[in-house]
């Protein structure tokens, strides 16, 4: 309805009591301000994301092994932020597998007894990592095949920075260089499924080749393969690329689970190991 003042129609809205009325132009103004604060807000470094990678590289380094217990609390304090950034990456890691739930325990406060609850690095499994490295053989064999088809020439410094990785004493970097080597591959391959199928073993298969490379062995040997599987992708040559790639995987699976299996404690298991620690 518009209503008629001094001969100029605006829209009429009636009154109501207890309401507070607010011009367009400032709701239009108040809707600007709002918009600016969500885009710096956007802009922000992601606090969850920068506590969920300390998190996982501290597993994967070792730092944090099996059956460790880990509190919100003591995260926090130990990365020096609030304890919501550290739920949130840990909701995120056992989403991954990286924690499991941690048996309950008994804590008596005076004469109240209580259950504790928490979580805990999961363990490695050596099966499922020969499982997964079977499927990942398959894709990467395949994903050099497609890049040796195309000729692919991929830079030389990938070989250079995992030699270099592999000689230094930061298994973090050491697996960055293999997954960018990798990825590298995929990238080159043209067909963009294969990367996104690959990347779904990529947490299980950083975790089992932390617990390998804090070893010294096999680091060197590896690098050899990758160099030969690039020259033969930038020949051309896609059945000697296939093959070097899935006798690479499978290789590199099996080692990875005979040094989980026989690196694991007998008749022990993180469960143990936790309520050993805690009791």
């Amino acid at each position: 309805m518009l209503a008629c003042v001094h001969g100029i129609g605006i829209p009429y809205v009636p009154y109501v009591p207890n309401v507070l009325y607010v011009p367009h132009a400032l709701l239009s103004f108040m809707s600007l301000r709002s918009l600016t604060s969500l885009t710096s807000l956007i802009l922000e470094p992601d606090l969850t994301d920068r506590v969920y990678s300390a998190i996982q590289q501290a597993i994967i380094a070792g730092d944090l092994s099996p059956g460790s217990r880990l509190t919100q609390e003591e995260l926090a304090e130990k990365l020096a932020v609030s304890r919501q950034p550290v739920l949130q990456a840990l909701r995120l890691l056992k989403r991954d597998g990286f924690v499991v739930d941690a048996p309950s325990k008994t804590a008596f406060s005076g004469t109240a007894a209580r259950a504790s609850r928490g979580l805990m690095v999961s363990a490695l499994d050596a099966a499922m990592i020969r499982h997964v490295y079977q499927v990942r053989a398959a894709l990467d064999a395949l994903a050099a095949r497609q890049a040796a088809g195309l000729r692919a020439q991929l830079p030389q410094s990938l070989i250079k920075r995992g030699r270099k990785a592999a000689l230094g004493k930061s298994i973090v970097e050491m697996i960055d260089a293999d997954v960018a080597f990798h990825d590298a591959i995929y990238a080159a391959s043209g067909n963009p499924l294969i990367s996104e199928s690959a990347h779904r073993h990529w947490h299980p298969i950083r975790r089992a080749m932390g617990a390998v490379l804090r070893s010294v062995g096999a680091r060197e040997s590896a690098w050899d393969e990758h160099d030969a599987i690039m020259k033969a992708i930038a020949r051309g040559d896609d059945a000697r690329a296939e093959r070097l790639m899935r006798e690479h995987g499978e290789r590199a699976g099996g080692l990875l689970a005979e040094r989980i299996a026989a690196s694991a404690p007998p008749n022990t298991s993180p469960l143990k190991q936790w309520q050993k620690e805690t009791a």
